[in-house]
This record gives structure tokens, C-alpha cells and sequence, in this order.
């Protein structure tokens, strides 16, 4: 452990599983105040944190939260923004439905947070935003992932925009852009696509592994050794940037 967080306050939302709770344990580990959340606060079970539950679909809950944060830490240092859904299908298979979901969630949810927390980082003229996107976006087309693509692609383009409005501020904004990693969310996808196909959930898993270069799945602790790389100082001249951690997936 060498602190690299130490005295900072950073906030991860869907902090529950997969590359959110690696994100919240490494910031914790290196000196952070965390302030994890998840809309199943279960899930945020033995984290070294402030836990919370937390819609982030919901302006509401999150202006609530932002206001009982802001009373007890004090303007933000640090806001990952993990939540996110992977829809599987072509837009034949998207419904608007499926897209307004999706949107909401993979978007929105972050312009929400953004809009909730930015302003006590610009009092301060200081603070780091991390997105989590995906290679899968304008980085990439994979088959099957039109809407989820499209949303990850938006999430790109709020990272700059975020970054170009306000670098004069202190503010820097980063998007990490993940290939294929080992999470829950791969076990659920998996097991749907076994269950659709009738493939076998192991030959199903293949094809995911497949398709990074390097032959394996990555680990969401890679992923959060990223994060905490830009949420930290060693960042200090990087914004509006999309990062790959991807196996060489879009190469």
C-alpha cells in the first residue's frame, strides 16, 4: 500500500461486484475515503466504505444522497461512474424500450451524478471523474451489442465534453474502456446466451474468451488498477482521454 488516495474522498457507484467493487477496494486500500453504492446495498457487504443504496436512475435519490455526502465529506476528490447495463442483439432485437433502459442507465445515470457533484469539485477547482465505458463503442463494433455500443460511444463523447468545459477548472474527465472482463455480469450473460442457443455455458464462455488477443479474460482488478491511476495525482495532466484495458481486443 503506498496512499496514493490519501486524504481524498471518492465516491463508486454499482461499487456491489464485478470491476465497481475492485475500483472501490483498491481506493480504499491506497488511502481513500470511499463512499460506495449500489442499488442492492447487500452487495456492498465488507468494504472498507461509507455503503449506501442508490439508484442512479433516480434525480431524486440522487440529489438526497448528494446533500447528506456533501454535509458529512465535504466536496468530492474523486466520482467513478460504474453503473451500466449490457443489452445483447441486433436493432432488431432492441426495442425502444430496450433503448430507453439502456440509455438511462449507461448515460444518464452519469449525467446525473456529474451534474450532482461537479459543482462542490469546482469549488475547490480540483477533482477527477473516471467513466466507465467499453472498447465496445466508438472504439469497436462487436456483433450483438447495437444499443449497448451506442450508449458506450455516448459515454465517450459526455467524457469530452465534461473535459473540454471545464479543464480550465481543475476538473479532469477520463473514460476507461474495458474489453472483456471476468465479473458476474459475463456469468449472467453467459448463462442467457447458453439458456437462447442451446450452446453449452462452456463452449458459450470460449467465444468470449476468443475474441481477446491475449487469449484470456481480464480481471477487474486490471481494471481498477486504471482507475486508480486517474484518480490519482500521477494524472494530473490527462483529461478527455478514452483508455483502453482491453487484452488488445481493438487492435
Amino acid at each position: 500500500m503506498s496512499n496514493r488516495l490519501e486524504g481524498k474522498v471518492a465516491l463508486v457507484t454499482a461499487a456491489g461486484q464485478g470491476i465497481g467493487r475492485a475500483i472501490a477496494e483498491k481506493f480504499a486500500g491506497e488511502g481513500a475515503k470511499v463512499i460506495a453504492t449500489d442499488l442492492d446495498p447487500n452487495k456492498l457487504q465488507g468494504l472498507r466504505a461509507k455503503l449506501r443504496k442508490l439508484d442512479v436512475r433516480s434525480q431524486d435519490d440522487i440529489d438526497a444522497f448528494g446533500r447528506d455526502i456533501g454535509r458529512e465529506f465535504g466536496p468530492l476528490d474523486t466520482l467513478v461512474n460504474c453503473a451500466g447495463y449490457v443489452h445483447q442483439g441486433t436493432v432488431f432485437d432492441c426495442t425502444d424500450k430496450d433503448w430507453d433502459f439502456s440509455f438511462d442507465l449507461n448515460v444518464k445515470s452519469m449525467h446525473r451524478t456529474i451534474k450532482t457533484f461537479l459543482p462542490g469539485m469546482l469549488e475547490k477547482n480540483s477533482g477527477s471523474i473516471v467513466n466507465v465505458a467499453s472498447v465496445v463503442s466508438s472504439i469497436r463494433g462487436v456483433p450483438n451489442r447495437y444499443v449497448y455500443g451506442a450508449t458506450k460511444a455516448a459515454v465517450i463523447g459526455l467524457t469530452k465534453a465534461v473535459a473540454a468545459d471545464f479543464i480550465k477548472q481543475g476538473i479532469r474527465c477520463n473514460a476507461i474502456c474495458p474489453g472483456t472482463i471476468e465479473s458476474p455480469s459475463l456469468g449472467e450473460r453467459i448463462t442467457a446466451v447458453s439458456a437462447e442457443t442451446g450452446r453449452p455455458s462452456d463452449v458459450v464462455r470460449q467465444d468470449f474468451v476468443a475474441r481477446q488477443p491475449m487469449g484470456r479474460l481480464g480481471t477487474p482488478e486490471e481494471v481498477a488498477w486504471l482507475a486508480l491511476f486517474l484518480a490519482s495525482d500521477e494524472a494530473s495532466y490527462i483529461t478527455g482521454q478514452a483508455h483502453l484495458v482491453d487484452g488488445g481486443m481493438a487492435l
